[in-house]
């Protein structure tokens, strides 16, 4: 198939083009590298420099067959929610303008699109200018397939983390924070309590959860949940990477629009896709090294 990746340069994105690439696929990226960069380019697939808001503009420029994508995952946002607080026109205009363009190019050329939705869903989606953003993109997701007839699917991820992930900077998630710090020989910091409850969900397992919706027949109502189904609190996860490194530990202050827990509830992926994500999270930490490179290429 021909494929287009948005933010394929992007973490998700890397190996989720890996996996394409390996399959035969004729594959494309598109990525304005705001988080995304170019040193994860994978031999093999056409990388191309642009914003998604453009992207109707881009196929009339480029004559580079845009309208014959048979598939488009659409992974490209901003995708934290604190860097949402102090640009949120930013985050707007990518997360939910950007998706529009994206469905209304899917729409004019007759493209399967699947959505990178958010467990936010499950919580206040007006508590961050991120939640309500990607809430829209789902919602205009739903109204482009009742309205247009467009072939859309919404998959939400939650707490992704594996090769590629962010380490630093305001797009890095805890894993790859609390990877940095040990590689600075740095005490981990913890944010809250610790109480709160993430269901980490390895990036391959994502992976594989986005290809099986792609090719299935199977249709939901709402949207394909892609979770482990089980959950840690932040203090479990931290006496993980402690047993790992014997690192220490620094409290800060709770932050605005964080959620006390992220868990997987709906199994229709497993039961429709026979998708089945693995709890692989302490088997991840216990492979770690120092050395953050040495992760780059290995699927862990």
């Amino acid at each position: 198939m021909r494929i287009l990746v948005t933010g394929g340069a992007g973490f998700i994105g890397i190996n989720l083009i890996k996996r394409l690439v390996k399959e035969g696929h004729n594959v494309h990226s598109l990525d304005n590298y705001d988080s995304g960069k170019k040193e994860n380019h994978i031999e093999g697939a056409t990388y191309h420099d642009y914003d998604i808001e453009q992207i109707t503009q881009w196929k009339i420029r480029n004559n580079a067959g845009l309208n014959e994508f048979d598939l488009c995952f659409h992974l490209a946002a901003l995708s934290r929610i604190q860097p949402s607080f102090s640009n949120p026109s930013e985050t707007f205009r990518v997360n939910t303008k950007g998706t529009e363009a994206v469905l209304d190019w899917a729409k004019q050329n007759k493209v399967k699109v699947i959505y990178a939705g958010s467990s936010s869903k499950w919580h206040d989606h007006t508590i961050s200018p991120y939640a309500t953003s990607k809430y829209l993109g789902e919602e205009l997701c739903k109204m482009y397939k009742k309205s247009f007839n467009l072939d859309v699917e919404i998959c939400r991820f939650y707490n992704v983390y594996g090769p590629y992930e962010i380490v630093e900077g305001n797009w890095a998630a805890v894993i790859g924070v609390w990877r940095n710090q040990i590689n600075k020989n740095e005490a981990i910091t913890i944010v809250g309590d610790g109480e709160q409850r993430r269901d980490f969900t390895h990036v391959d397992d994502i992976v594989d959860g986005l290809c099986r919706v792609s090719l299935s027949k199977d249709l939901v109502k709402d949207a394909w949940e892609l979770g482990t189904g089980i959950n840690y609190s932040i203090n479990e996860v931290y006496q993980m990477f402690k047993n790992k490194f014997n690192i220490g530990c620094i409290y800060k202050p709770n932050q605005h629009g964080n959620y006390r827990e992220t868990l997987r509830k709906d199994n229709k992926a497993l039961d429709l896709l026979g998708w089945k994500p693995q709890d692989r999270l302490l088997y991840y930490i216990n492979k770690l090294d120092k050395d953050d490179n040495k992760l780059r290429n290995n699927s862990l």
